[in-house]
């Protein structure tokens, strides 16, 4: 299974920044200390103006990419601007454009960052510059190798950046499941949006992903789709305000990736938020999300990879 990582590309944040950058390449060498042999890491192309461009306003990204952006817009981010920052942003875009292609080939593919879903086509927000899963999806539809695309959000904050994508096209539709009292405050209407009040536990969420899948199911033939497992469910997340255990996110991975396996979707799958004090939490809960990822490649593998021309 293809893996694509960006995090050798530092983002330089001061050492009071409450952001855990160090989750990534944690992330990518708990991976390499697996020994994983069905694992392909690979370094991702930055993504072009010209991607960045089919889901962005040419005016943000000029801005952004020249180092203009006024102060409330870096504040809004949360980062510092640097070109650094730029390059990251443009490498984890491209490692989801890389994981949409290589999903459509072979099945399932990884993106060990992602998930920037508070980015809108004119502004970022909420650590989010570029909207990821926004752009590689214009990427696939682009390339004709994908006509309709699901983006299944299950950061526990709702991607309004995705909604706002989405919004009034019927080839993208943005399903999301979040804790309401959460940001972003003010939310943007997806086509699916699963509301939980805080504290919700694993029962009660498992039980809406299983409903609302089913719905899609009936509602939007996709032909890939753009998983965002954020680790930020997790009962001891300092941001989340859900009540999920590292089992329970356990199950939601294997429920998402079922549920595109028996309808032949091929699936890219992002990493998205996680703000765990402890951050070898975070680590555990997106290194068992790559784990369901690899079985699930294999599964497509064997059973032959279909790419739909619904």
């Amino acid at each position: 299974m293809k893996v694509f990582y960006s995090d050798t590309f530092e983002l330089p944040l001061p050492a009071s920044h409450r952001f855990p950058m160090a989750k990534y390449r944690l992330l990518r060498e708990r991976i390499v200390g697996a020994a994983i042999a069905d694992i392909d890491l690979q370094i991702p192309d930055a993504a072009r103006d010209d991607q960045l461009l089919l889901a962005h306003a040419p005016d943000y990204v000029s801005r952004v990419t020249a180092g203009e952006l006024s102060a409330l817009e870096v504040r809004r981010i949360g980062f510092p601007w640097s070109p650094q920052m730029v390059e990251r942003s443009r490498r984890s875009v491209g490692a989801s454009i890389a994981a949409g292609l290589a999903a459509l080939d072979e099945g399932v593919a990884v993106n060990l960052a992602g998930g920037t879903h508070h980015a809108m086509p004119d502004s970022g927000q909420g650590y989010c510059v570029f909207n990821d899963a926004a752009v590689a999806a214009r990427v696939l539809q682009g390339a004709n190798r994908a006509r309709n695309v699901l983006f299944i959000d299950l950061d526990v904050h709702q991607g309004n950046g995705t909604a706002t994508a989405a919004a009034g096209d019927k080839t993208l539709f943005a399903f999301s499941i979040h804790c309401e009292k959460n940001f972003p405050f003010r939310k943007t209407p997806g086509d699916l949006d699963i509301a939980l009040p805080e504290r919700t536990g694993d029962d009660v969420y498992l039980k809406s992903l299983e409903s609302s899948l089913e719905l899609i199911r009936w509602r939007f033939r996709a032909d890939a789709a753009f998983y965002l497992a954020g680790a930020d469910p997790f009962a001891g997340d300092r941001l989340g305000r859900l009540s999920l255990s590292k089992d329970g996110l356990r199950e939601r991975d294997r429920m998402v990736l079922e549920f595109c396996r028996c309808e032949s979707i091929p699936c890219a799958v992002a990493m998205s938020g996680g703000y765990a004090p402890n951050v070898d939490d975070i680590v555990d809960i997106h290194f068992a999300t790559v784990l369901t990822a690899v079985e699930f490649q294999l599964k497509s593998a064997t059973t032959g990879v279909v790419e739909s021309t619904r």
